[in-house]
């Protein structure tokens, strides 16, 4: 590896632990680079989500006086973290790569979506939240089950590739429950941890040859500094930028796998 290509997976994980943070679709930033560098899809899947491990406990931490009182709620939604982040990286070892190579296009894709659409999910899914009549304990029990369903599938998901996990999450989360925006944020950042911190463990146990030390390390460091950047400063940058440069270096890598794979 050369200088210059170290130097831009450095900053592209400084990127992803920002974005990570603050909006969710960190990937959507490391996955394509790696592409970019000719790395083999699930190599750069794996090393990637090693590498952002880091990021999330930065990020996490910054949001610490958010998550304030959360302990309870994170002790509910955690373990449907945990075990959907070891079922999606383990479908990612066992499945084909060439079926990776073929669905990835599909989940960049959702990502992009996702995060174009976020804001107006979010907007929609407050206004419903404000107009929305008080629920019987039997619908917040069936609100709760579909919760729960839902964090695990994000999870799943996560695992198995985890481009706008967050997005996902963010949109579940205002939709189903009554906390307030900056506490979910919060809270996002811990569970979307969580599923990295697990599959990038189940990488390292059960593949390590899919794991390459160097990319892994240099996202590592830069989304250290990124989850700091995000939890401080990130939140003040305009979003619809963020959102942007997602988007393009999202649909950049659909046409580079698609087409020139």
């Amino acid at each position: 590896m050369g200088a210059a290509e170290a130097t831009l997976v450095f900053v592209a994980g400084v990127l992803a632990g920002t974005i990570n943070t603050v909006v969710g679709s960190g990937t959507l930033v490391t996955f394509p680079t790696l592409l970019f560098f000719g790395y083999p899809p699930v190599v750069a899947n794996v090393s990637n989500t090693v590498g952002l491990v880091a990021g999330g406990l930065t990020g996490s931490w910054g949001y610490r006086h958010e998550l304030r009182g959360a302990g309870a709620t994170l002790r509910r939604w955690a373990p449907m973290s945990l075990l959907g982040g070891v079922v999606g990286a383990v479908l990612l070892l066992v499945l084909d790569p060439a079926a990776f190579r073929t669905v990835v296009p599909v989940l960049i894709g959702l990502g992009v979506l996702l995060v174009a659409v976020g804001p107006r999910l979010t907007a929609w899914a407050t206004a419903r939240r404000g107009t929305a009549v008080p629920a019987t304990e039997e619908h917040s029990r069936r609100r709760a089950l579909v919760l729960l369903a839902g964090i695990f599938g994000t999870a799943v998901y996560g695992g198995y590739f985890g481009a706008a996990q967050g997005v996902i999450l963010m949109g579940l989360l205002t939709t189903l429950t009554s906390e307030g925006l900056q506490r979910l944020n919060g809270i996002k950042n811990v569970l979307s941890t969580i599923v990295n911190a697990v599959a990038a463990l189940t990488f390292v146990v059960v593949a390590p040859d899919q794991v390459d030390w160097l990319v892994a390390g240099l996202i590592a460091l830069g989304a250290l500094v990124g989850g700091l950047l995000g939890s401080r400063v990130g939140r003040r940058l305009p979003p619809a930028v963020l959102r942007a440069v997602i988007i393009t270096i999202g649909l950049v890598a659909i046409v580079r796998m698609v087409w020139f794979g």
